[in-house]
């Protein structure tokens, strides 16, 4: 399945998710809620999967940890915030180009339509 089929199930998944839950709660409970509803599709899906950081011959386990990971290849950053701020993106891109993956979602769930909420952020490998 392509990042693009994959997308659109995301789509409907953090769609059913927001028309249950609304605006205004934590990111975590968007995070376990979608997570909950993409498990249900039959993907392979991870939430919180480490991410370790590998600069010249080292590896650190820092503590990064990647919110949803679908397939091996599409990430999803979940928020919960007033507006998406560009260090939102960079931090996408980066967890992107770490894993070498070619597509990720940004999704803020703090909106009045979801649409409004959803960003797609490309890594040109």
């Amino acid at each position: 399945m392509t990042e693009n089929e994959l997308s659109k199930i995301v789509f409907d998944c953090a769609l059913k998710v927001h028309k249950a839950l609304g605006p205004g709660l934590l990111e975590s409970a968007y995070e376990e809620c979608l997570y909950y509803e993409l498990k249900k599709t039959g993907l392979n899906v991870v939430k919180q999967k480490a991410l370790p950081l590998v600069y010249e011959d080292v590896q650190l386990d820092i503590g990064y940890r990647l919110d949803i990971i679908i397939e091996g290849k599409l990430i999803l950053e979940i928020k919960s915030v007033d507006t998406l701020n560009d260090i939102h993106f960079a931090q996408l891109l980066t967890y992107l180009k770490l894993t070498n993956c070619k597509l990720g979602l940004l999704i803020n769930f703090n909106v009045v339509l979801i649409k409004d909420g959803m960003k797609r952020i490309a890594n040109n490998l």
